[in-house]
């Protein structure tokens, strides 16, 4: 039996075997197929925002010449004290629409994923439901409910808490509130979903073994629980928040920036400013600061998560 012979070098060293391709190689292929959705990307999500960009160094109403301005619609969002309350409003809101629905749904969850309750999916699918509705569906029938003569003040006076009645989406105290309440609503069943699908990857035998050891249900949240939900919190983090900064059906439905500038939001002052004012520049620069606060909130939060793994 004769064997290969081995292939040197002109200088007698052993030649070493060529190494196939990696699958999917060249990888410029790939590019091919990632093209169609990067040029529609540019053209109706890039160029638009450095359009945007562009308009809000100008003041104008886009269509007659617009006179160019530099910075001066930036400076006005940081000293007027409306616009500046905008943004204060909209991180308010991050609580109702964030902290709230997640708190509520990590205890729901770590409940829920231990005890063998019938009908859990329906459950799940029914508190789910109002993310999927329309937010102007929501809007109108919360309007309603929380109109001065509406259900929720008319169910207070038929058990004796008629003093609790207030017109609440007209009140300068509770009508930020209110408009939050209703995006915890809307965002709790989100929050629930994503964890729920978390926990049942949590093996029971990690709460076992905290119990073998002594541990009471606080240890077992805070060893096992929120460990193991760590990615979806993430995830429910940056979904609720986003929700929370660029909020507009709602509040537009709802309150329509009032009472006053009570419950006056960025993406609202956007659309007054473009539609109603016609302050182009402005609206842009107000529309470029919240892309800016949401890109910036959202890297915070990964970095603090990528941080604390």
């Amino acid at each position: 039996m004769s064997l290969a012979p081995v292939p040197v070098t002109a200088g007698g060293r052993r030649k070493s075997p060529p190494r196939s391709r990696a699958p999917g190689e060249p990888r410029r292929i790939g590019y091919l197929f990632i093209l169609p959705a990067v040029l529609v990307y540019a053209g109706f999500v890039f160029a638009p925002f450095l359009h945007s960009i562009y308009l809000s160094f100008f003041e104008g109403n886009g269509i007659t010449r617009m006179e160019f301005v530099g910075v001066a619609n930036y400076v006005d969002i940081a000293t007027n004290p409306v616009l500046r309350s905008a943004f204060i409003h909209a991180l308010e809101l991050i609580v109702f629409y964030s902290i709230i629905p997640i708190a509520i749904g990590l205890l729901l969850a770590s409940v829920l994923h231990r005890s063998r309750i019938r009908g859990v999916a329906f459950y799940r699918t029914a508190l789910f439901l109002p993310y999927v509705i329309a937010p102007t569906a929501i809007a109108v029938i919360w309007r309603w409910i929380l109109a001065p003569r509406g259900p929720l003040n008319s169910f207070l006076e038929a058990v004796g808490l008629g003093a609790l009645a207030t017109p609440w989406l007209g009140d300068f105290t509770w009508a930020l509130p209110s408009v939050g309440l209703v995006g915890t609503w809307v965002m709790f069943g989100l929050a629930l979903a994503l964890l729920l699908a978390g926990a049942q990857k949590i093996p029971l035998e990690l709460y076992e073994a905290v119990r073998l050891d002594g541990g009471g249900l606080w240890t077992e949240f805070r060893a096992v629980t929120l460990p193991g939900l760590r990615y979806e919190i993430v995830v429910a983090l940056v979904l609720t928040t986003t929700a929370a900064l660029r909020n507009f059906d709602i509040i537009y439905v709802m309150t329509s920036g009032g009472p006053g500038n009570a419950t006056v939001v960025p993406s609202y002052l956007v659309y007054q400013q473009a539609f109603k004012v016609a302050q182009i520049g402005a609206a842009a620069a107000m529309g470029t600061v919240l892309i800016l606060a949401i890109v910036g909130v959202n890297l915070l939060i990964t970095r603090m998560a990528r941080g604390s793994s």
